[in-house]
């Protein structure tokens, strides 16, 4: 066990090392640590953006979901993949063009500065709520790995992330994102490798998987399934395009590094959605009673499923590797959280309240106010997640599913929708928002899947079919009832008296124009680079260390290979920090010789 907690401890420092590293990029103003300065290239965007949507809850609660239930849980990944599709196609360099530095300032450019001030308290108080989900199952996983108190791991981790954060702001955000992603790339595909000449291939495991592996168990209705994966095509790209979540796509240098930073998200997250699965799947047929491994922690013991495939399948040394990529992925969502609030609550609450009080306070000192926010922010996420860890008799996949589709949507309809419909009253967005969570109660209280079923004859459902049934007829809900009154309330628009007219003209039009680097930006890319290729690196060899650990030679091979593929990366990166000026000069000379 000596060799995972040096794996971890190597892992923190690195994490800190990158928030010194970046430290002086966002000291120069609140738009550099609110954006990176909207300097950033399109990989650490898009693996930014990536990392947002991914967290240690996907190799807890979705694994958890996968053990038991078979194929159905990447349907949900499957869904974020096609919202990255659309964020390419249509809406990520739209964010990009806002040009604001928060997203809270472009919902008051679309909807004026009653909404704003509306949406930033609603947005802060929920993004809180789901960083305390994801500290939790990262809480969950890592009590079961060192037999430890999940609330000292929740805080001990909380207050990692939380330095970070407070530390560099977007600048170090990002760039541990990017180096999360690579952490969580080879975690992922070695485990499932292995698990895949452990089982016997990819047929042996669709075969031998104890339940049909495409419909899973309980489930005598196979179009709940079809229809449930409809509607999260519909829900995903709600609760991933929308103003708030535009800041994935602030951070870009320009219009083009925007659309490509989202087509790497669906590269990565297309790819993802069958590899992270792949283990708890073999599981199902090499471990069968793996759940009741870790009995103590209630309904949420399949949770800890891809920790028994760890252990007995995977070399020393991978648990700790595995616990250093469920660091990254719940820290970089965290993280994140932290950065947005920040940017959220200084231009939207605080600043907003300065001007009517006819007082003016300079970008440095709203920059330690930024800072203040953020460390605040860590310490309530920590609480709530303490909170949610007492909540042992609800699986993580249940309560993950049950916040985004009963508080998350019905808030973002108009964040979305209201990029198409145009002229609406200014009450529109928050009465749309009082509805929808209206039908978030009644879908839950009144209109329940068994009243549903006992309307078409169905009989009595399971609890699989009815978790699944309440999704998709919440979700329908949403998209017919919530959306549709958002775009009836054009009907009541009186243009004579929208004083916001001007304001949200001059922003539809700005969404059409590109943002193009200036000439400053070369410096910032080869920081960039060279910054970044030196962490990979340093990553790497430590990677390559692991293979000194006493494992049988496949077992080190697999630590060679993850190294080396690491150290590829971080080469190329520092071979493209030179600047233009310079290969230019270089250029000249040879022409010259």
């Amino acid at each position: 066990m000596q060799y995972e907690y040096l794996v971890i401890a190597g892992y923190f420092v690195m994490i800190v090392g990158i928030g010194f590293a970046f430290k002086r990029m966002a000291k120069h103003s609140t738009s550099d640590y609110f954006r990176g300065g909207g300097r950033m290239l399109w990989w650490m965007v898009g693996s930014t953006a990536f990392m947002a949507q991914f967290s240690a809850w996907t190799f807890t609660g979705a694994a958890g979901k996968a053990f038991t239930d078979g194929f159905a849980v990447s349907l949900v990944f499957f869904a974020n993949t096609f919202a990255y599709f659309c964020g390419w196609a249509y809406f990520s360099h739209r964010f990009r063009q806002m040009r604001v530095d928060t997203p809270s300032q472009g919902i008051k450019r679309r909807f004026g500065s009653q909404n704003e001030a509306f949406f930033s308290w609603a947005l802060i108080v929920f993004s809180l709520i789901n960083a305390g989900v994801w500290l939790n199952a990262l809480g969950v996983f890592a009590s079961a790995v060192f037999d430890a108190d999940i609330s000292v791991t929740i805080i001990a981790t909380g207050l990692t992330v939380l330095f970070v954060s407070v530390l560099s702001g977007a600048w170090g955000v990002v760039a541990s994102d990017f180096v999360q992603t690579l952490v969580v790339a080879v975690v992922s595909i070695a485990c499932a490798i292995v698990a895949l000449v452990m089982v016997g291939g990819p047929g042996e495991l669709v075969t031998q998987f104890p339940s049909n592996f495409f419909i899973g168990p309980d489930m005598n209705y196979p179009l709940l399934l079809v229809g449930t994966f409809v509607f999260f095509l519909a829900k995903q790209m709600i609760t991933i395009m929308n103003l708030n979540d535009s800041f994935r796509f602030l951070n870009a240098k320009d219009t083009h590094n925007a659309r490509k930073a989202a087509l790497l998200a669906m590269g990565l997250m297309g790819f993802g959605s069958i590899i992270w699965f792949v283990p708890p799947w073999a599981s199902a047929i090499l471990y069968p009673d793996a759940a009741s491994a870790y009995s103590s922690l209630g309904n949420k013991a399949a949770d800890a499923v891809y920790l028994v495939f760890t252990r007995n399948a995977m070399p020393l040394g991978t648990v700790g590797l595995l616990m250093a990529g469920l660091f990254a992925a719940t820290m970089s969502s965290m993280d994140s959280a932290l950065n947005k609030n920040a940017g959220i609550f200084v231009r939207s609450i605080y600043q907003p309240l300065l001007a009517r009080k006819q007082r003016k306070v300079d970008d440095i000192k709203l920059l330690s106010i930024s800072r203040l926010v953020s460390f605040v922010s860590g310490l309530l996420v920590i609480m709530v997640a303490l909170f949610f860890g007492s909540l042992k008799q609800l699986s993580l996949f249940d309560l993950m599913m049950q916040l985004s589709t009963m508080i998350q949507v019905p808030l973002l309809i108009p964040l979305i929708v209201g990029l198409f419909i145009r002229n609406t009253p200014k009450w529109a967005p928050w009465a749309t928002v009082a509805l929808g969570l209206f039908i978030s109660w009644l879908m839950m209280n009144v209109i329940t899947p068994q009243v549903v079923a006992d309307w078409f004859g169905l009989g009595e459902l399971t609890r699989r079919e009815s978790v699944d049934m309440n999704l998709m007829l919440t979700i329908a809900a949403h998209l017919f009832v919530t959306a549709g009154f958002f775009c009836l309330t054009s009907l009541f628009y009186v243009e004579s008296k929208d004083e916001h007219k001007a304001e949200r003209e001059a922003f539809f039009a700005d969404l059409q124009k590109p943002v193009i680097a200036g000439d400053e930006q070369d410096d910032y890319d080869c920081q960039q680079r060279n910054k970044l290729g030196t962490m990979v690196m340093i990553m790497g060899s430590g990677m390559m260390l692991m293979a000194l650990i006493p494992n049988p030679l496949w077992g080190r091979l697999v630590f060679v290979a993850c190294a080396a593929t690491i150290l590829l990366i971080g080469a190329l990166l520092k071979k493209s920090a030179t600047p233009k000026e310079a290969l230019v000069a270089v250029s000249e000379v040879k022409a010259e010789s």
